[in-house]
């Protein structure tokens, strides 16, 4: 039996079947205790490849017949080749693992031979065949262990998947092509009593990394160039070489005669290919080749593409620094088709600024959350069913994900509607006929203070409520022009859920704390100050990207007494929940550095303290850098100054994100005298002249004239508005108060933060679990089943429901200026109330079903073009109507609604229609539908993934605190790696 490392614990992944099925080596084969009736597959090397076998393996036997044996002299488990970049640095090994961790000793060789049924070789980085080629398995002269097309070696019951080896001449180094033998191999081993066997086909290596922070990526046959000829100008004679490595063979000498310098490049001879194209004629890989090679030292970008000699085929290719069109070209590589653009264009492009998805097929996928295509927005146009964005979310669901996704599928929808012939607004939403800019100078100059007003001046239906796009929409517009307490009775209503409770809400209900540190500086009691609060109040704490401390898990209740001590402590809200200045991020400049030529620290604090507040159509970030070696970053920011030795240099336009882009180069040497007012101008026309939701990239993108126009508005004052810019900051300036620090002294404020107003009790928003030490909410399944609630979901019928007072109407805070809601508390199950001028009360279940969140009543009411209403959920805005409980933007999904009223006898109560507090706990009370760690992953949590550790003898650490780091994986620390 071949040498193999020792470990003694078994390895077991958190799938039923795979229970007790898998062991290691521990130097005596003796030692393992094979199961009765089971067929033993030895595994050699525990690299990615070799896990991913395992897991498939394991995952596909659900009869049980195979027990598998590994073995592997790392002394890790594979890595994260994909994370690897953001992680090598300041973090340990154990980070950098792909699976949990197993338990090791020091390893030492295995002599002792057994009996096995099958063995699997899964060894890399290059092909590893010593052991093999000392077995008797053949072997390529290159390396690698020579298998066929099933990934079998010369001997019987022996396989080899991976790096180690080599398939039709071929050793793949690449994650990819192994784990598709992993699957292959582990298809063939219990599938094929009702399928065919699976066989290797030539695999995809197409890849897209980030190496030392630079994007890299490779597609198609990226080294076709160094097998066949190239181009009809180059004259092709053969010749022998000298023997290269293991083996000699004739080659083929191509001389350039196109160029001054004769160049040659010897290459192996490969045999002619007897395939055929799809398309007739020999296949296009075989035919002779030109390349199309970019360089751009400026931008550190590196393009080769390689087409057949007519330019018809894209064969493969490689990039270094902008691979953006890397999905595009792998998905023409893939399909062989002939290309419909000349190559030039692939690295030029066609002279359009935006990408609008015209390139694209009917079957590429635009949204990956719910697979929608874009031939689907594109017949949605066509046939007259999606004529708005908001129609388009509503009947495919696309954008109602994780939201990436809608830039482009906006673009691909415009361009549709310009084909069809259809008229394209640039309207806010069905409830304003303008742009945001138009609403933003309507209502300054008609002096225009409150929704109420905004809607009677100038919307489509001045009785409107309006929507969850224009109510934050106005309320930004508002807050830059007027600056007044976003918790004005006046305003409260037209915030988002971030907005109206000051704190960002995270995905249990929960919210985050952020308070103002400016440009990263803060003292040690600061520091201390922010720990015991954290402390105190249970909170998971981390450092942000943008040099603050963020701290997640607040209870609703506890925001205005976190608040009140933090502000005891010297600290301002952060503003991380609202459409404004996030941080001035800075890197310690002449305060310490060395190499420093400018005050960033001082200036970057300056800045900060100036904007903080400062409300916009989208979030903004600065970044302020002592010196050229631009530490702070500050070329990925909205605005990003860089010290000269003259000067200033001013940036703008960065961001980083889905779509990022690197800022341009605004102004050079910018006295430090001017630095402030040239930004003040800059954000000020950014609040008054972009889209909702639009960042400073996007805005100066789509900017007729672009960036040198920007330059001749606020440097050159082309419009004549400087004055009215510097005006406008001025006036947001000197109007900013730290919104918290007025809320913690207003009780009327403080009161609705109260989880439930008929209540002093609190509900759990889900299970809290412990990872690393710090307290985070269960996760949540890759999805839940739909759900859809209706009253014969109760068992007690409506007829004999009864009204049940549940609130006061001063716990609702009712005016005639806008919508309020509230929480209450009925047996074990939350319900939502809501207050509508001139229309009432509403009552539902507090859940969304989507994603089990008790949050409803965080939510924006809004009303359709029909009047109907509904009530949008703050997590991933599934629009809910208050009559009936019917989603109107996702057909799976329904809530209860329950009728609500004055109490006639007694008008400062609420009462809602109730089936018995028992009854309704059982449909949706808080116990049955909490999210909880277990159940998710029952639903299907990384099942694949889960990896516990059992001990030496047998016994089995807690699937929990091995997976997550808390406590010894074997109850012996010598063993942890």
């Amino acid at each position: 039996m071949s040498p193999a490392p020792s470990n003694s614990v078994d390895v077991v992944l958190d799938h039923p079947p795979a229970l007790n099925s898998v062991a290691m080596l521990d130097g005596d084969a003796a030692d393992i205790q094979i199961p009765e009736g089971r067929e033993v597959i030895f595994v050699v090397g525990l690299g990615m490849v070799g896990i991913a076998f395992i897991e498939k393996l394991l995952n596909l036997d659900s009869n049980q017949k195979y027990f598998i044996v590994t073995c592997g002299e790392e002394s890790h488990l594979a890595y994260n080749r994909v994370g690897l970049t953001e992680y090598f640095e300041h973090r340990n090994v154990e980070d950098l693992n792909r699976h949990p961790p197993i338990a090791r000793e020091e390893s030492h060789p295995y002599q002792q031979e057994s009996i096995l049924d099958l063995v699997i070789y899964a060894t890399g980085i290059r092909p590893r065949d010593d052991v093999a080629k000392a077995s008797g398995l053949q072997c390529h002269p290159r390396g690698g262990i020579i298998v066929n097309d099933d990934l079998k070696t010369s001997v019987d019951n022996v396989y080899a998947i991976g790096e180690c080896a080599s398939w039709r001449e071929n050793s793949y180094g690449l994650i990819g092509p192994g784990v598709e033998m992993a699957d292959i191999l582990a298809f063939n081993l219990t599938q094929t009593s009702s399928h065919v066997p699976r066989l290797m086909n030539a695999p995809d290596l197409s890849t897209k990394l980030k190496l030392m922070g630079v994007d890299v990526a490779s597609f198609g046959d990226y080294f076709v160039d160094r097998r066949l000829p190239i181009g009809k100008t180059h004259i092709i004679n053969q010749s022998t070489p000298k023997p290269s490595n293991d083996y000699d063979r004739s080659a083929v000498e191509i001389s350039i005669e196109d160029t001054k310098d004769s160049k040659t490049v010897s290459l192996p001879e490969k045999a002619p290919s007897s395939r055929r194209g799809r398309h007739g004629g020999n296949d296009p890989k075989d035919q002779p080749i030109n390349c199309l090679v970019y360089k751009d030292p400026f931008s550190a970008t590196y393009k080769k593409y390689i087409f057949t000699e007519d330019g018809k085929y894209l064969l493969g290719g490689m990039m270094v620094g902008d691979v953006s069109d890397f999905v595009k070209l792998v998905a023409i590589v893939k399909k062989k088709k002939p290309l419909e653009v000349p190559p030039s264009q692939f690295i030029v492009g066609n002279k359009k600024d935006d990408n609008d998805g015209g390139d694209l097929d009917d079957d590429a996928q635009v949204c990956s959350c719910h697979n929608v295509t874009k031939g689907t927005i594109v017949q949605r146009v066509r046939d007259g069913t999606c004529l708005t964005v908001p129609d388009l979310k509503a009947k495919t669901k696309i954008g109602t994900g994780c939201g990436g996704c809608m830039p482009l599928a906006t673009k691909i929808f415009n361009a549709e509607m310009k084909k069809a012939g259809r008229t394209l607004n640039n309207d806010l939403c069905p409830h304003f006929a303008m742009s945001r800019q138009d609403l933003f100078n309507v209502i300054k100059v008609k002096n225009l203070r409150s929704f109420t007003e905004i809607m009677k001046a100038i919307g489509v239906n001045g009785s409107s409520i309006g929507c969850e796009i224009c109510k934050p929409a106005v309320a930004s517009v508002l807050s830059s022009l007027y600056n007044e307490h976003v918790m004005k009775p006046v305003h409260h209503q037209n915030q988002d859920t971030n907005d109206r409770f000051m704190a960002n809400m995270q995905r249990n209900g929960t919210f985050s704390v952020v308070p103002r540190i400016p440009a990263g500086e803060i003292s040690p009691d600061g520091l201390i100050s922010i720990g015991k609060v954290a402390k105190k109040y249970g909170l998971y704490t981390k450092i942000t990207g943008g040099q603050r401390i963020d701290m997640f898990g607040a209870r609703k209740d506890d925001l205005p007494a976190i608040w009140e001590e933090l502000g005891e402590a010297g600290f301002e809200s952060g503003h991380a929940y609202g459409k404004s200045l996030r941080t001035v991020k800075s890197c310690v400049g002449t305060t310490w550095c060395r190499y420093g030529v400018g005050d960033s620290v001082g200036l970057a604090v300056q800045l900060e303290n100036r904007y903080k507040g400062v409300r916009s159509p989208h979030k903004f970030k600065g970044g302020v850098s002592g010196c050229i070696r631009e530490c702070a970053e500050a070329q990925g920011k909205d605005f990003g100054i860089i010290a000269t030795d003259k000067g200033w240099n001013i940036f703008v336009g960065g961001n980083g994100g889905a779509n990022p882009r690197h800022a341009d180069l605004f102004a050079t040497d910018v006295p430090p005298s001017k630095v402030v007012r040239i930004i003040d101008r800059f954000l000020a026309y950014y609040i008054m002249t972009a889209d909702r939701l639009e960042r400073t990239a996007r805005w100066i993108e789509r900017m007729d004239g672009g960036i040198e126009k920007l330059r001749k508005v606020i440097l050159r004052d082309e419009l004549g508005i400087c004055k009215d810019l510097e005006a406008l900051m001025d006036n947001l300036v000197s109007t900013y108060e730290d919104e918290w620090a007025s809320a913690v002294k207003d009780h009327s404020k403080r009161k609705q933060f109260k989880q439930f107003v008929n209540t002093d009790e609190n509900l759990p928003q889900s299970e809290v679990i412990t990872e690393r030490g710090q307290p985070r909410p269960a996760d949540w399944p890759k999805a839940y089943p739909p759900v859809k609630f209706t009253y014969e979901n109760v068992v007690t019928a409506k007829s004999d429901w009864k009204w049940v007072t549940v609130a006061k109407t001063a716990d609702m805070l009712a005016n005639d200026s806008g919508t309020t809601s509230a929480a209450v508390k009925y047996g074990n199950t939350r319900l939502a109330i809501f207050h509508v001028p001139n229309r009432g009360y509403y009552a539902t279940q507090q859940m969304c079903p989507h994603k089990r969140a008790f949050v409803l009543d965080h939510g924006i009411i809004g009303d359709n073009t029909k009047g109907n209403l509904y009530v949008s959920c703050p997590l991933h805005k599934r629009n809910f109507a208050l009559a009936g409980g019917e989603c109107l933007n996702d057909s799976d999904y329904q809530i209860l609604t329950f009728d609500a009223r004055e109490n006639p006898d007694e008008k400062e109560e609420i009462q809602l229609l109730l089936p018995p507090a028992e009854d309704l706990d059982s449909v949706i009370g808080t116990e049955k539908w909490l999210v909880r760690q277990a159940e998710s992953e029952a639903f299907g949590l990384n099942a694949a993934t889960q990896i516990e550790v059992v001990g030496s003898k047998g016994m089995m650490a807690d699937a929990s605190s091995s997976s997550r780091g808390s406590g010894s994986s074997c109850g012996n620390s010598n063993l942890e790696w």
